[in-house]
């Protein structure tokens, strides 16, 4: 799967992107996100794109976007373009695809709920229409037992018979257990990565899987970007957007990307229900997850249970929506 590269997207890579390829690496200063969309609302009171600035010496920007980016800072950056061109060469021949904000195939829940904080592009592999299913998101800690495992497995097998989407961050542990258990029984995953796209999608087990259609793997990063502890917190909220629910298996208490995502969803953006699990040893982390909001697993038993209790979280849907874009309003 590919996707055609807008002007603004091109842009967007010049300005943002590492632009790693074959273990190459770009010099300039790169714009950080908070920058990025800084440039774009100043851009959208010119009237103008961020495709207006490809070709434009920095001495011709309008004074608003002189003031925003260093002349010679703006010049190498959008001075990349044969470095561009060599990295979507690379990407594609690992069957990597690229979307901005603006493009056809960007996920629309993550524009949708996001809105202007929303990734300005996705990396990705697989097939996108994967992104727009929704699903069951599933969290929890790196380091859990075998019990935990397999009750994680479970649900991963359920929502796969329920043909429920798993969404999770295909890191070890929790997220890797739900992936597992619902591609082991010929159901669809989506992957929130924060690091090493490249390496996870040439993976031999997950080659079939993403060319079968059963698999997508996404990031907001750099396809060949190491693993960066503010990066896994970051990924969480997308991993929240793109689902219907939440299942939180386990947590540990005020640490961790487990807890800090599920207390942004319980206290701020409120994009789905979150749950919690409901059965053996809770711990305190799970604990005070209920005394901030999050409900109680009802521990379906089959494919029609778990299929019941989704559907009743699609009828309360448009209760989480508003609130949270009202919050974002603000």
């Amino acid at each position: 799967m590919s996707y055609p590269l807008s002007p603004n997207t091109r842009a967007a890579l010049l300005l943002m992107a590492p632009l790693i390829a074959g273990g190459e690496e770009s010099t300039p200063e790169l714009l950080t996100a908070r920058e990025y969309l800084k440039l774009v609302q100043v851009l959208a009171q010119l009237r103008l794109e961020p495709a207006d600035l490809l070709g434009k010496e920095a001495s011709s920007l309008p004074a608003e976007v002189r003031n925003l980016i260093e002349g010679e800072r703006y010049q190498n950056l959008l001075a990349r373009e044969v470095e561009l061109d060599r990295a979507r060469d690379y990407w594609h021949s690992r069957d990597i695809w690229v979307v901005g904000c603006d493009d056809e195939g960007y996920p629309e829940p993550l524009s949708k709920r996001l809105k202007d904080h929303a990734p300005p592009i996705i990396y990705g592999c697989g097939d996108g229409a994967l992104l727009e299913t929704g699903g069951l998101a599933v969290v929890g800690s790196r380091q859990v037992d075998a019990n935990l495992i397999d009750f994680t497995e479970t649900i991963g097998r359920m929502a796969a018979e329920a043909e429920r989407t798993i969404v999770s961050g295909a890191a070890r542990g929790v997220d890797q257990a739900a992936m597992r258990g619902a591609l082991g029984v010929g159901g669809t995953v989506v992957g929130v990565l924060a690091d090493s796209l490249e390496r996870i999608s040439v993976n031999r087990e997950h080659r079939q899987l993403l060319r079968e259609g059963k698999l997508a793997l996404i990031s907001p990063y750099d396809p060949a970007a190491g693993f960066n502890i503010g990066h896994a917190m970051q990924r969480n909220k997308l991993i929240y957007a793109l689902s219907d629910a939440a299942l939180v298996v386990n947590s540990d208490h005020e640490k961790g990307g487990t807890w800090s995502g599920a207390v942004e969803q319980l206290e701020k953006l409120h994009f789905v229900p979150i749950y919690v699990r409901s059965t053996g040893e809770i711990g305190k982390g799970l604990t005070e997850l209920q005394l901030k909001g999050a409900l109680p697993w009802p521990n379906p038993t089959s494919a029609d249970e778990f299929d019941q209790v989704m559907n009743r979280l699609g009828r309360t849907d448009n209760n989480y929506s508003s609130q949270q874009l009202s919050l974002l309003e603000t």
